[in-house]
């Protein structure tokens, strides 16, 4: 027994009597679960979706909560670390008991936690991983965000209506960047395009000097690349000092890739992006998102997780229960209506994937806007 639970006991028998007014509260409050990188490399992401699962919260609790009761969000920090990510999924599931848990952001690291929530029969929303493995996950996952098979049919399309025919792609050396450099080549190429040369980067490197220069021998007609945001600053300062930028540089997921980068660098560059919100809807929720953090979104992510929390809110509150089976049956009906989200309308297939996700055009003009 730690100290503080000794003094604690020790504090109730002097009163004569166990307070259960800690249990009590825990009881009121309905909660789901989220798992977030809010530290490491992508603590950039994390924390802007952490905002918008709180303004959630919020709007949830405005509306009256769930089931009668107050309704919370439990977050965990992955830490951008896998060990990490399923060690919290864990408590989630086993100690918090909750009957959803979204996220995580890394394909890398949502797959193994997903697969984990999967096995123990608890609800999983993706929200920002794109692998096409998301799609094999199982039973008790949902899906609300586009693919990479997807994703990489938009990118090639809109880079070659951007007139480039010979490109070079940079992508990390993960399950993700595997996934984009292969799907990007391939739907490139069926246009007549063609990836002159490809750079799949180790993380963690202080620097990729040699490995660009090496890429910019090919003399592409613009740089392909994706990156996760730390890592991305320092390819761009790089690309950028060492005159690359003289030629177009492209970002698939253009949000991610410069959430780290300094303006100065980032101007001037496009790319495409999830698409983030959508209709009256979309446009509240970015009302509200500036009125409580007296600034705009940062990363495309964040209109997906508020949309998966009021989700779930609207799930619990259909099935009338916190059963995490009847949580997803709920979830499952909703998404046979078309959930009216702020990412536009949801709409999942037989295996729980949203069909005809949103992507946009996108370029960095002091911060992202569109085209």
């Amino acid at each position: 027994m730690t100290f503080k639970m000794h003094s604690f006991y020790a504090a109730a028998a002097l009163l004569g009597t166990l307070s259960v007014t800690p249990v009590v509260q825990a009881q009121e409050t309905v909660n789901m679960g989220a798992v977030l990188s809010l530290t490491g490399a992508n603590a950039t992401v994390g924390e802007d979706v952490r905002r918008a699962v709180m303004l959630a919260v919020d709007k949830v609790n405005a509306d009256g909560g769930v089931l009668g009761k107050k309704f919370g969000v439990i977050v965990e920090d992955s830490g951008g670390n896998p060990t990490t990510a399923l060690n919290a999924a864990r408590k989630l599931a086993s100690v918090d008991k909750v009957p959803v848990v979204i996220g995580e952001y890394s394909s890398g690291i949502t797959l193994p936690m997903a697969q984990y929530l999967v096995k123990e029969g608890v609800g999983h929303i993706n929200v920002a991983s794109t692998s096409t493995k998301v799609r094999e996950l199982g039973a008790s996952s949902f899906n609300l965000i586009g693919l990479e098979n997807l994703g990489n049919q938009f990118s090639a399309a809109d880079t070659w209506a951007l007139g480039y025919r010979k490109v070079a792609m940079i992508a990390p050396n993960n399950a993700y960047g595997q996934g984009v450099a292969h799907g990007f080549k391939q739907e490139f190429e069926k246009l007549g395009g063609k990836v002159v040369t490809e750079l799949l980067y180790t993380a963690g490197q202080s620097t990729y000097r040699r490995e660009l220069q090496q890429v910019s021998r090919s003399a592409p007609d613009a740089y392909i690349y994706t990156a996760y945001g730390q890592e991305s600053a320092v390819l761009n300062r790089e690309a950028y000092e060492l005159g690359l930028r003289k030629s177009p540089w492209y970002a698939i997921l253009l949000s991610m890739s410069l959430s780290d980068t300094p303006a100065n660098i980032a101007n001037g560059q496009l790319g495409m992006e999830v698409g983030n919100v959508y209709g009256d809807a979309g446009k509240a929720y970015q009302a509200a998102f500036n009125a409580k953090y007296k600034e705009g979104t940062k990363t495309s992510y964040t209109g997906y997780a508020y949309d998966a929390v009021l989700m779930t809110a609207a799930a619990m509150n259909k099935a009338k229960s916190t059963d995490t089976d009847k949580v997803q049956a709920a979830l499952k009906d909703l998404g046979k209506g078309g959930y009216v989200g702020v990412t536009g309308p949801i709409v999942f297939d037989a295996e729980r994937q949203r069909i005809d996700p949103p992507y946009a055009k996108l370029k960095y003009d002091g911060k992202v806007v569109p085209r």
